[in-house]
């Protein structure tokens, strides 16, 4: 839930942290106070596009933060697989700012995100009903996947079958293109799979002939620098002069034998310079025997470059190693063979088609049955709490299409249909005019499906446009039904929605060093009752409207904690 909201130079916003509460939070406050301030805060951070109009004037930035704690196992893995890492405190820090050179920067739980990212993550855990950017509702994309979940374990158990079989349709169809072609593309393929096989095995690759020949490239490139200091050492070490290494450890050994022939206690020493001498003469025999091989071969040298150029151009066209290019043949080689024996198996792979097609449509029939017995049913439960709260001659139809094709949802194409008036054609939605209607439909969809969505928090606004007396008692009551699910965020200027509140917050203009800012500040149960009290009679507060406010506190206290039906309730 959202459980802080921080905002700071928004519009006649200063600085501002609001803490939300569970179940039904009430905003209310007189026109033009800046209710719609915070619901505004509230979109930009959740990542709704905002000018640098929207920064308070003579500052440089604005800024908004959003606290939301994650109750839903689902919703985190959700999040996760998005690339949001949830700590153990089960918790989501949104924060967000626009500078006046219109820049904005995202960033959860620290991590900067874009537009798009932040936007899904928003969407998992948000809806805000009244403006169109967050509600998930609107997106017909989504309602199959909202009717599934009203539906039975039955249908997910139909579902899990149809992936497996849909998974085997098509690796099975990816066969069946690979063969089902014309004799002139048949013929194309061979050539071209004969061609890239020959052109490979003719490279008479292996794995490590590529290093080999870098090796051997190397040693011909630089045989001129090798033999000089080949040359150069052998000359240090033994060749003729007053300084050759040999010839000074020789002559060392002579006198270290004439020392042992006086001090026998230091034969080790000419034993250890005698090992020396016999290691370093080994040593120049295969120096000598290196320096004998080393050529200066140009031909040798083209051709080396000449295959490894031939490498180069095969790795291009068939993979990034010697051992992809290997593999890429053996795969051709395969296709060949099924190519060359496609007649047959074509028949053989049709009839697996055609087995596999009356297994998934049987599945599909199944699904599309299930789905339309809870369709049936939540149409009924909508259309029930529509006419509970004002809408009584609006009509809702979950349409269920089957198409031609299908996927991993089965064939059905789904969408919530309503029909808000008698006489009005169903329609999307999306398609809804009115700000008030679009929000109670939501309010009823939301109080049928709250099991079936994942989505936390649900943010109304415009709800109690156009309803009062009984409707407005019965919207109320329905709110604060949803709000034992979920944690609901409401504007309201209804006393009877008010009445309800788990939390109530005023929004008002406060004078602060001679300039108007607006404040949010959370009601105690007294501030509560005197703010229904204007809401129920305006500016001017008298006794009645007072004792009324207390008494519509009281029995909307009563009625959620015993849960009694709403027309019970009087209406004010």
């Amino acid at each position: 839930m959202l459980e802080h909201l921080y905002i700071e130079n928004i519009a006649l916003i200063d600085r501002l942290e609001i803490n939300f509460k569970e179940g039904l939070n009430i905003i209310s406050g007189e026109t033009g106070a800046g209710k719609s301030l915070v619901i505004d805060s509230l979109n930009f951070v959740l990542g709704a596009r905002f000018g640098k109009d929207f920064i308070k004037r003579g500052c440089d930035k604005a800024i908004v933060e959003a606290f939301i704690t994650i109750e839903s196992d689902e919703v985190i893995n959700e999040l996760e697989e998005l690339g949001i890492s949830i700590d153990e405190d089960r918790s989501i820090l949104i924060n967000r700012f626009i500078n006046i050179s219109n820049k904005t920067v995202s960033r959860v739980n620290g991590k900067a995100v874009t537009i798009g990212i932040l936007k899904e993550i928003s969407s998992i855990l948000i809806d805000i009903h009244g403006q169109h950017e967050h509600q998930s509702l609107m997106n017909p994309s989504r309602h199959i996947v909202l009717l599934d979940r009203f539906c039975s374990e039955k249908l997910e158990e139909e579902k899990h079958e149809l992936e497996k079989y849909i998974f085997k349709y098509r690796n099975l169809m990816d066969k069946i293109k690979e063969i089902d072609i014309s004799s002139e593309e048949i013929i194309h393929k061979v050539e071209m799979y004969n061609y890239q096989i020959n052109e490979i095995d003719d490279a008479k690759l292996e794995e490590d002939i590529e290093e080999k020949l870098a090796a051997r490239k190397k040693i011909l490139a630089n045989s001129e620098k090798l033999k000089y200091f080949i040359n150069d050492t052998l000359d240090k070490l033994y060749r003729k002069n007053d300084f050759a290494a040999a010839d000074l450890i020789s002559a060392s050994l002579k006198n270290l034998n004439n020392i042992c022939i006086l001090d026998e206690s230091k034969n080790n020493l000419y034993e250890t310079l005698e090992s020396i001498s016999l290691q370093l003469d080994d040593y120049i025999r295969q120096l000598i025997n290196y320096n004998d091989l080393i050529e200066d071969n140009p031909i040798e040298l083209d051709e080396i470059e000449n295959k490894l150029d031939l490498i180069y151009k095969l790795k291009r066209k068939y993979g990034a190693t010697i051992k992809d290019i290997l593999n890429y043949k053996e795969n051709v080689k395969n296709k060949l063979e099924i190519i060359l024996n496609s007649e047959e198996k074509l028949k053989k792979y049709k009839d697996e088609k055609q087995s596999l097609e009356e297994n998934i449509n049987l599945i599909c029939d199944k699904i599309t049955y299930e789905r339309t017995l809870s369709a049936e049913k939540i149409e009924k439960e909508i259309e029930d709490i529509l006419k509970d709260i004002g809408m009584k001659n609006a009509s809702f139809k979950i349409n269920i299409e089957t198409k031609e094709t299908f996927n991993s949802n089965g064939k059905d194409k789904v969408e919530f249909l309503i029909s808000p008036n008698l006489g009005e054609h169903l329609k999307p939605l999306s398609q809804i005019a009115s700000g008030g209607e679009i929000s109670r439909v939501m309010l009823a969809l939301k109080v049928v499906l709250a099991d079936a969505d994942n989505i936390e928090t649900f943010v109304f606004d415009e709800i109690d446009t156009g309803v009062s007396g009984r409707t407005a008692q019965q919207v109320a009551n329905k709110l604060s039904m949803l709000a034992v699910k979920r944690q609901i965020l409401c504007i309201t200027h209804l006393p009877q929605i008010a009445a309800m509140a788990d939390a109530h917050f005023l929004v008002e203009k406060v004078l602060k060093d001679e300039r108007t800012i607006t404040n949010v500040k959370y009601l105690s149960d007294n501030e509560s009752v005197a703010e229904i009290s204007r809401l129920i009679g305006g500016a001017e507060i008298t006794q009645a409207t007072e004792t009324a406010a207390k008494e519509m506190k009281e029995l909307a206290v009563l009625a959620k904690r015993q849960n009694i039906d709403s027309t019970k309730i009087d209406t004010f």
